[in-house]
């Protein structure tokens, strides 16, 4: 609080403020007008640094340009944790892509969200006999059975969002793992919140708990979000995907009548709880453009684009490159059956915004598609 008589600033006191602005987080009141009212200056000035450099859609190809030529005639079966997850399907696009272009087959078949159909799906998949299987955004440790038949049977598995972190896996075993670094995937959602709040934030967060790479991904959010003393948590969602639809619209309404205009930003682990909540923020005479402002740490579908390129609900995505990290799982498996090692490539993060997609509905970065089809067929 400040008082309205004048006081005289002691030398004590300015001593205080400047060890405050040193420290990145002072006690002074958030007022959300400016960056200079932030509770939190260092940290909303390394965040706007940072949101700054994820907008860029200049970024050149980073990935492989060299590897083995194409390892003829195979058969890959992508198993997903379930096709309604637009992260999952869109990768599965982008390998079914590639896989012609190798000149490979590939079969799809879809685990329905449950343990047991996961677990029947992946059975399936090692009874085909494939040359390589796809773990499509599930954990193998759930279908230790069915991944150790895989094992036996010398049938290679690469997984998409399978663990948490990209790159080889001993325990579980994997070729690779394709995923960007979750850790920077949350650290950019939330220092978006932090940089477009100026500080001052409600911030209502969803998640599905049963999906330990997506549970860890909430966990670091927070985590980045308590850097700022002006943003506030107002409350952690746990709503299964598979559930999303029915029981996020619910949730939303309860969430409007509890925080009211509090709730000024909502960052989800993945784009499709918006899709979700939009009809209840609707309904609810909320503006599609905000607040609540709302970012998808994950995965960047088409719809999510379409509602931030429409003002509806969503203002901006961390997205995957999901057709890129399709075809990055075609082209690890083919170092696999070349016998070389995994590329160690791992993705940018990067930040969708009405202001810089330019209309499309995925990220897609420039170049991926000529450097493997170099590799490929030399």
């Amino acid at each position: 609080m400040y008082s309205n008589r004048k006081t005289t600033v002691t030398a004590a006191a300015l001593l205080a403020a400047a060890a405050a602005l040193t420290a990145g987080c002072g006690s002074g009141p958030s007022t959300g007008t400016g960056p200079s009212s932030a509770d939190c200056p260092t940290t909303l000035a390394k965040a706007e640094t940072a949101v700054r450099r994820a907008e860029n859609t200049d970024a050149s190809w980073t990935g492989p340009t060299s590897g083995p030529a194409a390892v003829p005639s195979r058969t890959l079966v992508y198993v997903a944790q379930t096709m309604t997850n637009p992260g999952v399907a869109g990768v599965a696009k982008g390998v079914e892509e590639a896989a012609k272009v190798i000149g490979w087959d590939l079969r799809v078949i879809d685990g329905e969200g449950t343990p047991a159909g996961i677990q029947a799906a992946l059975s399936q998949a090692v009874t085909l006999k494939p040359a390589g299987i796809v773990i499509g955004g599930f954990d193998p440790r759930l279908t230790s059975q069915q991944v150790a038949q895989a094992r036996a049977a010398r049938i290679p598995l690469i997984g998409w969002h399978a663990v948490d972190s990209p790159g080889p896996s001993e325990d579980p075993e994997l070729f690779t793992n394709i995923t960007t670094k979750v850790e920077d995937v949350a650290r950019i959602s939330a220092d978006w919140i932090i940089a477009r709040s100026h500080g001052d934030a409600g911030v209502v967060l969803f998640t599905d708990d049963s999906i330990p790479f997506a549970k860890n991904k909430a966990d670091l959010i927070k985590k980045e979000l308590a850097t700022c003393s002006g943003v506030r948590l107002l409350t952690y969602e746990n709503i299964p995907i598979p559930d999303a639809s029915s029981r996020t619209p619910q949730a939303v309404s309860s969430l409007l009548s509890r925080f009211q205009d509090k709730w000024t930003y909502s960052v989800a682990i993945n784009d499709l709880y918006f899709a979700d909540a939009a009809p209840a923020l609707r309904a609810a005479g909320k503006p599609g453009s905000g607040p609540p402002f709302n970012i998808g740490a994950g995965d960047g579908d088409p719809s999510a684009f379409q509602r931030i390129d429409s003002g509806q609900f969503q203002a901006a995505t961390v997205p995957e490159p999901l057709a890129e990290q399709g075809w990055q799982i075609v082209d690890e498996f083919n170092r696999a059956f070349a016998g070389r090692p995994a590329s160690g490539y791992v993705a940018p993060v990067h930040i969708a915004t009405a202001d810089n997609s330019g209309g499309a509905t995925s990220w897609d970065p420039s170049g991926y598609r000529e450097a493997y089809r170099k590799i490929w067929h030399k």
